[in-house]
């Protein structure tokens, strides 16, 4: 089954951009075009990751990203912020309140999906060894 994605972002064409490249390179991907939208997707429906824009209508990036770390049920959900504010203190805000990744726009479709790919395998190696660990006896040989 492959990993689905949902990509917030209020500009229709990068959205498009983003869908196709996402899809093409075998993800599933859900699409919101503002804040809210965007939130409530997280909320209610499981991914395995959400690439979010920080300047959108009902929410902004930030205060989503904020909610969604708040929230018990959605605060492991990595988050790739991907958007034009290239401020020092826009790109400290958001990895201190627990964003994955910090790009700006413009930005190179291809090494976005590659930095998925990459956060999702790392994320499926780290459960898999978390539960091979559980399974493992107490004891342990010296």
């Amino acid at each position: 089954m492959p990993a689905k994605i949902l990509v917030a972002d209020d500009d229709r064409l990068l959205r498009g951009l983003l869908q196709h490249k996402l899809a093409a390179a075998g993800f599933e991907v859900d699409i919101a075009e503002d804040g809210g939208t965007a939130y409530q997707l997280a909320s209610t429906m499981q991914y395995a990751l959400l690439v979010l824009d920080a300047m959108m209508p009902v929410m902004d990036g930030f205060e989503v990203l904020r909610r969604l770390k708040d929230n018990p049920y959605t605060a492991r959900l990595p988050v790739v912020m991907l958007t034009a504010r290239r401020g020092e203190q826009d790109v400290m805000d958001a990895l201190e309140q627990g964003a994955s990744e910090y790009l700006t726009k413009p930005f190179i479709p291809d090494e976005l999906v590659l930095r998925i790919r990459k956060r999702i395998e790392d994320d499926q190696a780290r459960e898999l060894y978390a539960q091979t660990q559980r399974n493992l006896p107490n004891e342990r040989i010296a």
